[in-house]
């Protein structure tokens, strides 16, 4: 239950409908911020810059410094996990994370438990930093990849248009696919659980390619693993609050909020707002969903936008943000203007 003194991000969480919906956006540090690129130039390289807990908390206080979001979202990224596993990972600068790829027996046994906990470490004291400095008023937010997001990259050593190499294995092999999702899933929650004893408010689960399965690959490689995950956190902390965001499901979304327990769910741009007013935002609070491109290209239509979103959606508990992350040369005056009309 939500609780008066409680910051707007936690209250709208619980279930509070506010007249002045709280906001944050998925990827609100990073690129399109001049000190956000300052601090990437001075790290090196992406990863340096995730695991040097200093200046990664910096980053993570830099939006909510220029422009006041109700929420700070935790700087890492989801294939911490997997490197934690012991799988090697780099990035490709332009092209993304690299991994060594999992595809037989052989690889996942030399991934078999959470090998080096130690490659987690500077993120939880970023954690730490992040909470010691932020305003009371501004809440935190952990979070870590979905087990069918995490796997896509583990077994094809990097993204993919299709998934096609993770769909290949389960396939072939599912049995194997299932021990490689139990790893990901038992150290998620040890994952989570610990962001949350470092000083998260709330935590995320990003399943970016949950919009890629048939409804019975859905049902077992996003649904149950992300109940497990809830399960397993809820576990260790009843109180634990847990935001579900499995991209593309469109309308397999009341089943995954019925059958995982989230809290919340984040909807993308493409939901049709009126099924997810209806068949989701009466189940739990919804997050989203305006689109990234329209924050770009600012003018009008975006002030369309904005006030349509509003519309569908601010009667109920409702945390606005956009249907995926801010986009790399999205103009710092559009976040302004989004900022002034979600709050004037």
């Amino acid at each position: 239950m939500a609780k008066t003194n409680e910051p707007a991000f936690l209250r709208a969480l619980s279930g509070e409908s506010l007249a002045t919906p709280p906001i944050w956006m998925m990827r609100q540090a990073g690129r399109y911020l001049p000190e956000y690129r300052e601090l990437r130039a001075k790290a090196g390289s992406f990863l340096a810059l995730c695991y040097n807990p200093e200046l990664a908390a910096e980053v993570t206080l830099q939006p909510i410094r220029r422009f006041g979001f109700d929420a700070a979202i935790l700087f890492s990224d989801i294939l911490v996990v997997p490197q934690a596993l012991g799988q090697k990972l780099w990035f490709v600068e332009g092209e993304g994370p690299r991994l060594e790829p999992v595809a037989d027996e052989a690889r996942l046994g030399e991934i078999d438990r959470f090998a080096d906990q130690d490659v987690l470490r500077p993120v939880l004291e970023t954690v730490r930093r992040v909470r010691a400095a932020l305003p009371r008023e501004k809440a935190l937010i952990g979070f870590c990849g979905a087990p069918w997001t995490v796997a896509t990259y583990m077994v094809a050593g990097r993204g993919t248009p299709d998934q096609g190499p993770a769909k290949a294995l389960f396939t072939r092999d599912p049995a194997l696919f299932q021990k490689l999702i139990d790893r990901i899933v038992v150290s998620s929650v040890r994952y989570l659980s610990a962001q949350i004893e470092a000083g998260v408010d709330a935590v995320q689960v990003f399943d970016s390619w949950a919009g890629s399965l048939g409804r019975d690959d859905f049902e077992r490689w996003c649904v149950a693993p992300t109940k497990r995950i809830v399960d397993g956190v809820r576990a260790l902390h009843p109180e634990a609050r847990i935001i579900g965001f499995p991209r593309g499901a469109g309308q397999l979304i009341p089943h995954y909020v019925k059958a995982t327990g989230v809290d919340a769910v984040g909807l993308e741009t493409d939901i049709d707002r009126d099924f997810a007013r209806r068949e989701i935002q009466t189940l739990v609070p919804v997050q989203g969903n305006l689109d990234p491109l329209l924050l770009r290209a600012g003018g009008p239509e975006l002030e369309r936008e904005i006030e349509a979103v509003r519309a569908a959606f601010g009667a109920g508990p409702f945390i606005f943000n956009l249907g995926h992350g801010i986009l790399p040369d999205t103009p710092i005056a559009h976040v302004e203007r989004l900022l002034a009309a979600i709050r004037t």
